[in-house]
Formats: structure tokens, C-alpha cells, sequence
């Protein structure tokens, strides 16, 4: 295997996983701008479609060729709309380890959409890349992050204090830092057993509300 990700698609019951296109930048900037977003990523405010063009032509083919990430649009099957995005960084290929994000847009959170792909991932990275590791970390107050992580079958692994910058609405409207902590979340492949299983008993991805 080759210390790089391969250009791929994913494919799951209702969604298409694959990479950034040109023709996404206002979709993509559109969601990026959302409040949510905002508050529990490091996303610069406002995001132009700009500043979406030069992801998708500039950041996300470099990550990819380097090895260091991969960025994938995360869209309906029967719509082809863009309901998200799912992103690696902080790739370790000696290590078979990688960080794993997600964001889904505001008209979409509540379907189970961000578990859906982040499964999704989890298993093509297990099965089909040899991954051994795979690391999540959500923000002390971000619990709709949390639950996507549980839903997968990640095991939390303990906090990082003081290591996560949110943001929050100042009174005049603007963006203030805030300091929080870092919940770090690890799946292993031999966490994925039943996972499948366990969620079609609980009624699917969409018995839980999630969204990035």
C-alpha cells in the first residue's frame, strides 16, 4: 500500500461519499457560514465561496496526494444535494492511524446522516486502507458530537483539558473564543462487531438526532 489516500466513492443506504467538486462551493459555503458550524469548528467567519473554491481545488487534492487527510462531500443517494462533509487529518500511515470529523448542514442534522458516513468511513479505512486506529475529538459541550462517536461504537478515552477553542455570539453580534475541553474518542476494527446490528435494533441512524 502507498502512503496516500486513493481518489474513491463510498456508497451507503441513502448517501454518496466522495470527493469535493467545483460545482459544490455554494452549497459548501452556505453551510460553513451556519452558526452551529461556527461555534464547534475552527471554520474562518464569514466563509466565502472563495474561500470553498480553494478547498475543494487547493487544500483537498493536496492533503489527499500528501497522505495527510482526505476531504469527502457527503451527499443524499436520491437527491445528489450536499448534506455535509467528512474529513481525515492528521494522518500517522506507520502508525495506521488517522483523526476523523464530520459537519452536516443545518437542513439535514437530525436524520442520522452524520453517523451514517463517519460508519461508512470507519469501515472502508478498516477493511479496505488496514487502518488500526481511528480518532475522534468533540468539544466538552458539543453532545450531539458525542453521540454520533457512541452510535459508531467509539470508546472514549479521556479529556483534554483546556485544549479546545470554541466560539461563541458576543452581545454586538461578533465571534468570541472560548476555551473548553477536548473529549478524545478511539475506534478499533474489533469495535465495529455488532455495531451494524445494534443499530438496526435501536431503530436505525435515525433514532438518534446528530450533526457534526
Amino acid at each position: 500500500m502507498t502512503n496516500t489516500f486513493p481518489e474513491i466513492s463510498i456508497s451507503t443506504e441513502r448517501l454518496v461519499l466522495r470527493p469535493l467538486d467545483e460545482d459544490d462551493a455554494p452549497a459548501l459555503a452556505e453551510m460553513m457560514n451556519d452558526e452551529m458550524v461556527a461555534a464547534w469548528t475552527s471554520v474562518p467567519q464569514p466563509f466565502t465561496e472563495d474561500g470553498a473554491r480553494g478547498w475543494i481545488t487547493d487544500h483537498a487534492p493536496e492533503a489527499r496526494t500528501a497522505g495527510t487527510g482526505l476531504d469527502l462531500a457527503v451527499t443524499e443517494f436520491l437527491t445528489q444535494r450536499l448534506v455535509g462533509v467528512i474529513q481525515l487529518t492528521k494522518t500517522n500511515w506507520h502508525v495506521r492511524a488517522t483523526e476523523l470529523s464530520y459537519i452536516v448542514a443545518p437542513w439535514a442534522r437530525g436524520e442520522g446522516y452524520a453517523s451514517e458516513a463517519a460508519l461508512a468511513m470507519a469501515q472502508w479505512l478498516f477493511r479496505d486502507q488496514g487502518f488500526e486506529r481511528i480518532e475522534l475529538r468533540t468539544a466538552a459541550d458539543n453532545t450531539a458530537s458525542q453521540q454520533v462517536a457512541q452510535k459508531i461504537g467509539c470508546i472514549s478515552e479521556g479529556v483534554l483539558r483546556n485544549a479546545c477553542i470554541a466560539r461563541t455570539r458576543t452581545e454586538d453580534g461578533t465571534w468570541a473564543e472560548v476555551r473548553t475541553d477536548f473529549i478524545v474518542w478511539s475506534l478499533l476494527p474489533e469495535d465495529l462487531e455488532g455495531v451494524t446490528e445494534q443499530l438496526a435494533e435501536a431503530g436505525g441512524f435515525t433514532a438518534f438526532s446528530d450533526w457534526n
